[in-house]
C-alpha cells in the first residue's frame, strides 16, 4: 500500500474531512485530494505535517495501549521440577491453555495444553515433570511497551510476559489483546 493510499485510508477511518485535514496542514482540499489520488507528488515537509495531524488525531481518538493495560495482574506459573499432574491441576483450576516455566524468578520454558496432553497421554505421565516437556520460553517485554506491537509477536508465540521494574508481574494472551483492541475489560484476575 502506497502512502497516499495510506492516508486516505488513516483519515477516513478517523472521520476527519478532507477540509478539516487541509485547513491543519495549511493546503487547499484540492491539493490534497490530488495527493490522496497519487495525481501530484507532494514535499516530504508536507507528508510529515499531514502524518503528524493524522497521529494526533489518532491519539485523541483512541489512547496507547500498552502492555501493561493488558496484562493479567497476578502471573500463574509452575515450576521445571513439578509433576506434569500439578501443572495440569493448575491449569485447569484457572482455565489456563499455558503456563509460563518459572524457576526462581527466571522464565525458563513454557508448558502449553498440546505438549501436557501429549504427555499426559503416556503410561509414565504420573512420573514425568514440566522440565521433561519444556516448550520455548515467551518474550519477557516492559509493561510500558506498545501494545500495537504485539501483533507479530503474539503470531509466534502465545502469550508474552510483563515485567514491571524487571520483575515478572503478568502476562498477556492473544485473548487479552483482542479484548483490548476491541475496547472490552482489559482487567482479569489472573492468567496463565
Amino acid at each position: 500500500m502506497d502512502t497516499f493510499t495510506e492516508i486516505r485510508r488513516r483519515r477516513v477511518a478517523l472521520g476527519v474531512s478532507l477540509a478539516d485535514l487541509a485547513h491543519a496542514v495549511g493546503r487547499s482540499d484540492a491539493t490534497l485530494s490530488r495527493i490522496e489520488r497519487g495525481q501530484i507528488q507532494p514535499s516530504y515537509e508536507l507528508v510529515q505535517r499531514i502524518l503528524a495531524y493524522l497521529e494526533a488525531q489518532e491519539g485523541l481518538a483512541a489512547p496507547k495501549l500498552t502492555v501493561g493495560d493488558l496484562r493479567s495482574k497476578t502471573l500463574i506459573s509452575v515450576g521445571s521440577s513439578a509433576y506434569l499432574t500439578e501443572a495440569a491441576q493448575r491449569m485447569e483450576s484457572g482455565g489456563f491453555s499455558q503456563l509460563p516455566v518459572v524457576d526462581d524468578g527466571r522464565v525458563v520454558g513454557s508448558l502449553s495444553e498440546s505438549a501436557l496432553l501429549r504427555a499426559l497421554g503416556e503410561p509414565t505421565a504420573r512420573r514425568v515433570r514440566v522440565r521433561d516437556v519444556l516448550e520455548t520460553a515467551y518474550p519477557v517485554v516492559d509493561e510500558s511497551f506498545p501494545a500495537d506491537l504485539l501483533p507479530p509477536i503474539l503470531g509466534r508465540y502465545p502469550a508474552v510476559l510483563v515485567a514491571h521494574h524487571g520483575e515478572l508481574a503478568g502476562i498477556v494472551t492473544k485473548a487479552d489483546l483482542i479484548r483490548g483492541l476491541r475496547g472490552t475489560s482489559l482487567h482479569r484476575k489472573s492468567a496463565g
